[in-house]
């Protein structure tokens, strides 16, 4: 039988203490009202998991400001005093049922289908995402052509985060973790096809992440030692699931090593398969290689679900904590269920239709 004790022990992330290696993966929801706010349907839905025996819960992708960072129709922000009222009521439930939870921090970027602020749309460089925009999520046809940021624009995304950063920590959120992962404006500047810049910002990796940086800098120095802060990073994208960064294991090495050495907590790495190696000339998986370069805990997620594969990467140190999406969802106790020896359900495929929206948690499969 196999042995999960590794993913019941107790871990410290920055100033957060967790009961368990286990955390919920962020995951895009699109249940809040118009105007960003969280709702009574978002809180059970959280609370359950925390319920449920998560140790951490990560938040769906959270708006940082009022300009160009929804992406999405019905997204929640941390823009306005309003949302972040909003936010402590599922910080309060979160914690009252024996769990932490960190805001994720997101700005679209390019891939924005969605934004009830302004009509257009801002990048690294006026180069449009690949593929189209998800109908799953209230969008349609191809990515616009955004703009691309001046350095002023680019002053003004680094304060909205901190702001929001600021705005989270007022809400009681435990810590932070910046979306640099998926496609979204910072990964947009890590990605060598979608930023075309000339400046300090292009052309290198070392550039490249510069930006990402910068951010992870600033929100260490606002919130203060008292908060976790963490980044999200991945290769694959929305709108592109096979890209690889074309470096390798030399390019895994400057955005791993430069984001470690900003202050931060932690490095989320995120793959399609998250035991698998990062680069076809390489053993070494995402994780493994973001725990050896940055120097940080790591948190890894990408099709962990069955507990022999969550608990072998804690296992063999290729990461301190391992973060469930689907898996979360067909078992919303998954630790309690794993701890105790007992079968795992199967996914229900109505959880995702029709918009991801969140369903009435407390009405089934009540803890």
């Amino acid at each position: 039988m196999t042995d999960y004790t590794p993913l019941w022990s107790p871990i410290r992330i920055g100033t957060t203490e967790l009961d368990n290696r286990v955390a919920l993966a962020p995951m895009t929801r699109i249940s809040a009202t118009e105007d960003g706010h969280a709702t009574d349907r978002m809180a059970s839905y959280y609370q359950r998991f925390a319920r449920g025996g998560f140790g951490l819960l990560i938040t769906e992708g959270i708006y940082p400001d009022t300009a160009h960072s929804q992406g999405y129709l019905h997204q929640p922000g941390i823009a306005t005093q309003g949302q972040t009222q909003a936010w402590a009521r599922v910080v309060d439930g979160v914690h009252a049922a024996g769990s932490k939870i960190f805001a994720q921090l997101m700005h679209a970027g390019a891939q924005s289908q969605g934004n009830r602020f302004v009509s257009s749309s801002v990048g690294p460089s006026a180069v449009a995402p690949k593929g189209e925009q998800l109908g799953f999520y209230r969008g349609e046809g191809p990515y616009r052509v955004p703009a691309a940021l001046t350095l002023a624009q680019m002053k003004e995304v680094r304060e909205g985060f901190v702001q929001a950063a600021l705005r989270a920590q007022e809400a009681g959120f435990d810590g932070v973790e910046i979306h640099g992962a998926n496609g979204y404006l910072l990964d947009q500047f890590l990605t060598d096809y979608l930023n075309q810049r000339e400046d300090q910002y292009g052309g290198s990796p070392e550039n490249r992440v510069r930006f990402a940086a910068e951010i992870c800098r600033d929100v260490r120095e606002a919130v203060g030692p008292a908060m976790t802060v963490g980044i999200r990073i991945s290769q694959s994208k929305v709108s592109d699931h096979a890209h690889k960064w074309r470096g390798g294991v030399e390019e895994a090495e400057v955005i791993f090593a430069t984001l470690g050495d900003t202050g931060i907590d932690f490095v989320h790495t995120t793959e399609y398969r998250a035991t698998e190696p990062a680069f076809a000339d390489s053993t070494e998986t995402l994780a493994a290689l973001a725990r050896k370069y940055s120097g940080v805990a790591v948190i890894a997620n990408g099709q962990l679900d069955d507990p022999v594969t969550a608990v072998s990467m804690v296992a063999d140190g290729s990461a301190d904590v391992i973060a469930l999406g689907k898996a979360a969802l067909a078992n919303r106790n998954w630790p309690q269920l794993v701890r105790s020896n007992q079968g795992l359900g199967e996914l229900d495929p109505s959880v995702f239709a029709p918009l991801a929206d969140v369903k009435d948690w407390e009405l089934a499969d009540p803890a």
